[in-house]
């Protein structure tokens, strides 16, 4: 993500057109200069655009040399300055090193000695900000082991968005994620908002747009989408909006959604971004790869479906969310009538296989949001979510029905 650096910026200021053309002249080499020949248009370039260092005389008309470093370490800290003086000011230039500038000038200015000067003042500069960086970057690094303890897909999304949050230094963020290994499971997650405006977008992304996962492959700042326009549906104005796509190993997959808060996102914090969502679509690697051992615990290893073990959980699960939000659950329990005799007459072969072939049919005539599962021997259990009793019988007959009427392989003899 990183790009060349930038030049850098340096703003002369001097009421001597032939010390500005001459600093122009020298230092056109190192960096970007813009001239000024009084403290207040020097003030005035600043606010346009920051610099990087500041040449200042000492007397000028209006605001002194030392006025206009005190203006600028108030108005603009950060932004290196240099004074020069002449020989006979030299005590003025020992009171701004103590007031905090970085070096002075003795008039008159060598060519060598002003490109020392700005070399050695920029390469600090330079250091200090690589400094910095690395510093945010190990923070960051850091922090992202909080993501290794997650091994719920949901929990890596909700903990890689405040991840995400710090690294760029703002504070309203939005994860919108596809749970794969749970059917029917997009999720999102607000950070920064109002109770009143999470509800307002949950329904507005859910009723909008869908968004295509694939769509958005790498960190990228996006002027518009629906994303924008469900925004600005609740009375938030955005400008570009940071997308961080993160993805699995299989079909986990998310994206963050930072907004800029007023302000454009900076290299080094779309670097550090890029640290989150790296660490992220890992974690969300183990955390599938976990899933996958998890279920492979909760299937049965004869029919393939789930388990008691897992219709246990399932169960539980379904009975709170049902109370929770006041909806209807059927449970149909199945068994199979004189299966035993298939066992002692056709052997546990091809019992087996006939329990496969039942585990089939049973799989057809229910939803994806419904669980089957084997309760055990030839039993089976079907949790009908959203179903009423007089519904649930219906699926029952049905279910009846079409097992008698299907034909079961009894193996080659």
């Amino acid at each position: 993500m990183s790009e060349p650096s930038r030049r850098a910026r340096v703003v002369v200021v001097d009421d001597s057109r032939f010390h500005r053309e001459f600093a122009r002249q020298v230092l056109q080499g190192e960096a970007d200069v813009d001239c000024c020949q009084d403290a207040e248009e020097a003030l005035q370039a600043l606010d346009r655009e920051p610099a990087d260092l500041i040449l200042s005389d000492l007397t000028m008309p209006g605001l002194s040399g030392l006025e206009l470093l005190e203006r600028v370490q108030h108005e603009h800290p950060g932004t290196d300055f240099v004074l020069i003086t002449a020989y006979a000011s030299i005590d003025s230039a020992v009171e701004a090193l103590r007031m905090g500038a970085t070096d002075y000038l003795q008039k008159p200015v060598r060519a060598e000695d002003l490109i020392l000067v700005v070399e050695r003042t920029l390469s600090r500069r330079r250091l200090l900000r690589e400094n910095v960086r690395l510093r945010d970057e190990g923070a960051i690094l850091e922090a992202c082991g909080s993501l290794t303890a997650c091994l719920e897909p949901g929990d890596v999304y909700s903990v890689a968005l405040d991840l995400a949050l710090q690294a760029v230094r703002r504070e309203r963020g939005i994860a919108l994620y596809h749970r794969a290994l749970i059917p029917n499971s997009e999720g999102c997650q607000f950070r920064g908002f109002s109770e009143d405006q999470e509800s307002a977008l949950r329904l507005l992304i859910a009723g909008g747009k869908r968004l295509d996962w694939g769509e958005i492959d790498d960190v990228r700042l996006l002027d518009r989408g629906p994303i924008h326009n469900a925004l600005r549906e609740i009375g938030v104005e955005v400008g570009d909006l940071l997308a961080l796509p993160v993805r699995g190993e299989e079909a986990e997959s998310g994206v963050f959604w930072i907004l800029p808060e007023g302000r454009a996102f900076e290299e080094e914090e779309l670097d550090r971004a890029l640290i989150v969502t790296g660490h992220t679509s890992l974690s969300l690697r183990n955390a599938e790869h976990y899933h996958r051992a998890k279920e492979r615990a909760l299937v049965d290893d004869v029919t393939e479906i789930y388990n008691a073990r897992y219709l246990l959980e399932a169960m539980d699960r379904e009975i709170r969310r049902a109370e929770r939000y006041g909806s209807e659950l059927s449970v149909l329990f199945l068994d199979l009538d004189r299966f035993k005799l298939v066992n002692d007459h056709h052997g546990h072969l091809v019992g087996s296989q006939a329990l496969r072939q039942l585990s089939q049919v049973l799989g057809q005539c229910v939803r994806q949001v419904d669980t089957l599962a084997r309760y055990g021997g030839d039993e089976f259990t079907i949790l009908l979510v959203g179903t009423g009793e007089q519904t649930g019988t219906e699926i029952a007959e049905r279910i009846r029905r079409i097992v008698a009427e299907t034909p079961f392989e009894a193996g080659p003899d």
